[in-house]
């Protein structure tokens, strides 16, 4: 088992990060919250003559045909900056929903045209504080939907929809009729969401059933852990540099133990992120047996160690963290929305412990 990325997806993390440091950071993060746009549309054109809204696209239908691990890297290049761009939403869920379960028709029409960013997907899998994909109240009858997804991030942005339904996956044009998206306001202000309200809406279903919607939450914990991981890492250094310069009492905090033992927390809990993240890379990538336990276990990481960087990184600014003018806001506002993104941490513990039951059942 090798946990090494290639030559390959080392050389797109350099090429990311570089563009990234360069073209993206907080500045355009806060200009995006700011102006009550969906994204920063210049920044997005840019993602697109990169060529990586097209990295994970079958060559047939306009893309490079790359694996899922330049993928994982990409997503944790755009968390570490909070990006705001619906890479996330069209790119790590939207495209990847329709490469694993969309008809061939699905695919032949939409498949290019999120390669060549002419479109943009999104998904739709929280009603409120039902557990994503588990307890959907859409009616479907017919090919229409009915029922309400809220919150869903970057709807206003996006050309069609996923939907998660009581059997599987569907798929809706925004555009169609008896599709009505209200923004709503949620704690990342960054990453807009809105609510979806479909009323008699045509949809189409998606490959696979209620096996394609699991495995699709088996993948989309992955790809957002790595996104955690990314965000986690920049929080971290975020707040090593400032205990670097401030200065208290006479002396860099840097130098104080209970600030070290923080850091050093943060410190512990990314690397093992990082860990179980590649764990469920490699899970995902061989479609290993594995993959269930190892998805929930880079969630539950990610999670935990995203919203603890993010929550050390406003403390140990002190006063000046908690005001709307620092840049550490945007690190726990992002990591309070992907730990609600696809279900709660005791939706995700209960996966884990029933996968490793089975497995252990199995065993004896």
């Amino acid at each position: 088992m090798n946990f090494q990325f290639s030559e390959e997806a080392e050389a797109l993390r350099e090429q990311a990060r570089r563009f990234l440091e360069d073209k993206s950071g907080h500045d355009k993060a806060r200009a995006v919250m700011e102006s009550g746009v969906s994204h920063d549309a210049a920044l997005w054109a840019e993602i697109v003559g990169l060529g990586w809204t097209a990295l994970r696209i079958p060559e047939e239908h306009g893309g490079l045909g790359l694996s899922v691990l330049e993928l994982c890297v990409l997503a944790e290049e755009l968390g570490r900056v909070v990006a705001p761009v619906p890479f996330t939403s069209s790119v790590l869920l939207a495209t990847e929903a329709l490469i694993a379960a969309g008809t061939d028709a699905q695919k032949a029409k939409w498949l290019p045209k999120l390669a060549d960013g002419s479109a943009i997907g999104a998904v739709a899998l929280s009603e409120g504080t039902a557990t994503p994909g588990l307890r959907s109240s859409l009616k479907i009858a017919g090919g229409k939907a009915t029922g309400v997804k809220v919150p869903v991030q970057d709807a206003a942005a996006a050309d069609f929809l996923i939907l998660s339904g009581p059997d599987g996956l569907y798929l809706v044009e925004t555009k169609a009729p008896g599709v009505t998206i209200a923004a709503v306001e949620t704690i990342d202000l960054v990453r807009r969401s809105s609510r979806v309200t479909l009323q008699d809406a045509p949809v189409e279903a998606l490959d696979g059933g209620q096996a394609a919607l699991d495995k699709f939450l088996q993948s989309s914990a992955v790809l957002l852990a790595f996104e955690g991981v990314g965000g986690a890492d920049a929080a971290m250094e975020m707040a090593l540099a400032y205990a670097q310069d401030r200065v208290a009492f006479g002396r860099k905090i840097a130098g104080y133990q209970a600030v070290k033992h923080r850091l050093a927390d943060m410190y512990i809990k990314n690397q093992l992120a990082r860990s179980h993240s590649y764990y469920g890379a490699w899970a995902l990538l061989t479609d290993a047996p594995e993959l269930v336990q190892a998805a929930a276990g880079a969630r539950l990481a990610a999670m935990d160690a995203f919203q603890f960087a993010g929550e050390e990184n406003v403390q140990l600014h002190g006063g000046i963290g908690f005001t709307w003018e620092s840049n550490c806001q945007f690190y726990y506002r992002r990591a309070r929305l992907l730990t609600l993104t696809l279900g709660a941490k005791s939706h995700w513990s209960d996966v884990l412990v029933r996968s490793l039951e089975q497995r252990n059942a199995l065993a004896a």
